[in-house]
């Protein structure tokens, strides 16, 4: 039998046949014997290191890279993965080992003590004996659920025979061999030994690799084939380029997990040897470790230092594959963006539909920002065969105008036949990647979000509690009614409850969730319980990565006015005090300082008299914007705005205290409005002497002015005749209108902006209606200064600027 092993060696490079030539001509690079020496000196440092750790208990670390998980059964399921949502990393692949799902750290405690000292670095992931310390049961007690839907994400290598050259085809293992022709390689590891050479030790390791998948694991076990890999440590720095990315292959197929310490000291030397790897190995070595599932940072800095002179010389194939890996790896050094950018465009007629879906998505990962011309050529390919486009590609889309904002409106409208016509076979992930574009774009479908809604009820068991709360907020942003599909909200707020232990650690999912249905007010008391106890506040609050403590405040506050029978938990008064405070120092900064609004409050203040009667601030603050606001007595006139009293929710609210309301005397009730004051405020002639109610002033003549001699003071064409003149003199106030006991009428005056409505539409956002919705609970009455109608009015005479407020305010009680 060893004799035939012997005789049937064949040529390594059937594994790697693009590489050939490459590999021929890096197997004549000499190496300086000076640094082998050096860094093999280093490497013994190393062994004796994890030797020394050994004798006080060794324990191997595994962080979860945010690449796909692989294991052993990802072999023979390369093509069916899930739709995973590789994007963001705060959720484990459901295809990971349970075990993998437990945590984002877990040990392994290794007390076996090898005839090898040096052994110590090699076998720990295969240590039978050791379990690995798991995390409270608590934690995560949902059960496991396959996939709902399983898609190629690496279906773009079809496209092209060149990419066999940069890349590991999964679905294509070695052929097989026996176990018995392993057992006799295992065999000449022991009776080698100390003669072993490179040659020997790739040898050994791409035949092992050609083993049936189920036998692996006692390959693995096998204490001949720890020797083997302690073999491949000592002689890493004599392997040729060849074996050294031959040997890496057969690690891939054996299932050398990820973590394990062997691949650092591989992606060392590989990282040592860039500047001598062709671009195809270079590639090649790249997606290697793209399929092991390890983030290699050190191999990627080099990578992209040593692909820079071949940028210019790039293919199609080449280009794609540099920006998938970018993708993988989450970024793109900011001086390559420009190049790859010119070169994308040069080559961009040539992709394949699903080649764009891959640029997109290595686009989207890697949060690169190009030019929004050359943004709107890719979605301008994309739409042109966008029925061609698998689903994966199509969603890869969306995914890239998400993040670069970019309202493609061929595409978009291409959505609605295409999303309706696909749902009944698309993944959850997928449809909520569809889901959540369409609000970042703030782009209201109906076409597109039902059919989502009727998909989404058969596919919530497999939901993982991100996709859940990422629909719920995407539908909710967009306010996509329950009355519109009660099945799509029962089935997720279902889908939530059966998997609440996920949220002990991914607070922010259940918040982003939770949110989204307050937006539509839709509130399931029991997960509002959840979110809004002592415990759960106190695990969102120590959230490093996330500030949720917002999140909090604008649940909390929302509950507490559309739930007046709550008896649940709510916040503590400190911690509303500092969110409120937190708030109205970003407001003063950001949007207090905005012409629109700053024009509007100047004006208000004229058209009343003064400061006193205008108040800026947050009437709620948890809705995260300002209002100006007024207050009326019962026959129209306006009187003080005193913070204190009408701080209703928040009366702890800082910005009730702001420097620009101090002084306040109270003897002032207004200005009434009055012939003379109207007099000044329609006169054509233009005064910078600021406007005060005066029984001296002498207003200029006014008569009934026929329609065809109307003088035109808006836009929208509004005449000023001497009806809507007695209408503002005497206006009416309507039994309906919001009073304090006191009669006196609140009103809550609110600049808007294009970002408060979906794209091209008067229909509100979800935040922006449930502020409305609750500022009438709070006894206000809203009016709004709306962008369509206030933007031109700044470009108006003071004049004509307090003659629209004038109309708008009255005729909003009428």
């Amino acid at each position: 039998m060893a004799t035939c092993v012997l005789c049937r060696r064949v040529p390594r490079l059937r594994y790697l046949p693009g590489l050939r030539k490459d590999f021929i001509q890096a197997q004549h690079v000499l190496v300086k014997r000076v640094d082998e020496t050096d860094d093999q000196e280093g490497k013994k440092e190393v062994l004796q290191h994890h030797e020394a750790c050994l004798q006080a208990g060794y324990r191997l670390y595994y962080n979860p890279s945010s690449y796909h998980s692989v294991w052993n059964s990802a072999w023979n399921s390369a093509t069916s993965r899930s739709q995973t949502d590789n994007d963001e990393d705060e959720c484990l692949s459901m295809l990971a080992p349970f075990f993998w799902q437990q945590s984002n750290r877990y040990s392994v405690n290794c007390s076996r003590h090898l005839s090898s000292s040096k052994n110590t670095l090699l076998d720990l992931a295969f240590d039978k004996s050791s379990k690995p310390a798991m995390p409270s049961a608590s934690l995560y007690n949902s059960k496991h659920i396959p996939p709902d839907v399983k898609v190629d994400t690496r279906a773009f290598l079809k496209c092209r025979p060149e990419y066999a050259c940069m890349t590991l085809d999964l679905n294509k293992r070695p052929h097989p061999i026996e176990w018995e022709e392993a057992v006799v390689l295992l065999q000449k590891v022991t009776v080698l030994k100390g003669s072993m050479k490179p040659s020997n030790v790739s040898q050994f390791l791409v035949e092992l690799s050609r083993l049936h998948p189920d036998r692996m694991p006692l390959v693995r076990s096998d204490q001949r084939f720890i020797m083997l890999l302690r073999y491949s440590v000592e002689h890493l720095h004599l392997f040729t380029l060849l074996q050294l990315l031959e040997v890496l292959q057969a690690f891939m197929w054996i299932g050398i997990p990820s973590a394990h310490t062997v691949l650092g000291l591989y992606e060392a030397e590989l990282s040592r040897r860039a500047d001598q790897m062709s671009l195809h190995q270079l590639l090649f070595a790249a997606d290697l470790w793209r399929c092991f599932g390890r983030k290699v940072p050190q191999f990627l800095r080099h990578l992209y230092d040593s692909v820079r002179p071949y940028l210019g010389q790039m293919e199609v194939c080449e280009l794609v594959q540099l920006l998938y890996i970018m993708g993988e790896g989450r970024q793109c050094p900011k001086d390559m963006i420009r190049p790859v950018e010119q070169l994308l465009m040069l080559h961009l007629h040539q992709l394949h539909p699903e080649e764009v879906g891959t640029v997109c998505l290595g686009l989207f990962k890697s949060q690169t920002s190009i030019s929004e011309a050359a943004a709107t050529r890719i979605v301008d390919m994309a739409h042109y065969f966008v029925e061609e486009m698998s689903d994966f590609a199509m969603v890869n889309v969306l995914k890239f105008m998400r993040f670069s904002y970019l309202y493609h409106r061929l595409w978009l409208e291409a959505m609605a036949q295409e999303v309706p016509r696909r749902a009944h076979g698309m993944g959850v992930q997928g449809l909520m990647h569809v889901a959540l574009t369409c609000s970042a774009l703030h782009h209201h479908s109906d076409k597109i979000l039902m059919a989502i809604a009727e998909r989404v009820p058969s596919l919530a068991p497999h939901c993982r509690s991100k996709d859940s709360c990422k629909l719920l907020w995407a539908f909710g942003t967009l306010r996509f009614l329950p009355t519109q599909s009660p099945s799509f909200y029962s089935s997720l707020t279902e889908a939530l409850r059966q998997r609440k232990a996920e949220f002990q650690r991914y607070p922010e999912h259940l918040l982003t969730g939770l949110l989204g249905m307050a937006f539509v007010s839709h509130f399931p008391e029991e997960l509002i319980a959840l979110a809004l106890s002592p415990e759960f506040v106190n695990i969102a609050l120590k959230s490093t990565q996330l500030e949720l403590k917002k999140d909090l405040f604008t649940l909390e506050r929302a509950v507490v006015l559309e739930l007046p029978q709550w008896t649940g938990p709510q916040l503590s008064r400190e911690l509303r005090e500092e969110v409120t405070e937190m708030l109205w120092k970003f407001a003063q900064s950001d949007v207090c300082q905005k012409a629109e609004v700053q024009e509007a409050e100047s004006a208000l203040k004229d058209l009343f008299g003064g400061e006193k009667f205008v108040c800026k601030r947050m009437i709620l603050p948890h809705t995260r914007s300002i209002d100006l606001e007024v207050h009326l007595d019962s026959t129209g006139q306006p009187v003080p705005v005193n913070p204190s009293d009408t701080a209703m929710l928040s009366p702890e609210n800082s910005s009730s205290k702001s420097p620009s309301h101090q002084g306040w005397d109270g003897t002032d009730i207004g200005v009434a409005i009055t012939d003379e004051l109207f007099a000044q405020l329609t006169s054509t002639k233009n005064t910078k002497e600021p406007l005060t109610p005066s029984a001296t002033v002498k207003p200029p003549s006014l008569h009934r002015v026929q329609p065809d001699e109307g003088v035109s003071l808006f836009d929208t064409g509004l005449v000023l005749t001497s009806d809507i003149r007695d209408a503002l003199i005497r206006p009416s106030r309507p039994a309906s209108a919001p009073q304090k006991s006191d009669g006196t009428v609140k009103l809550a005056i609110q600049v808007s902006s294009r970002n408060h409505y979906c794209y091209h539409s008067q229909q509100l956002l979800g935040l922006h209606e449930m502020k409305r919705r609750q500022l009438k609970l709070a006894g206000y009455r809203v009016v709004e200064l709306s962008h369509q109608e206030w933007f031109p009015m700044l470009r108006k005479s003071r004049t004509e600027k307090l003659a629209y407020l004038h109309c708008k305010i009255y005729n909003s009680l009428s």
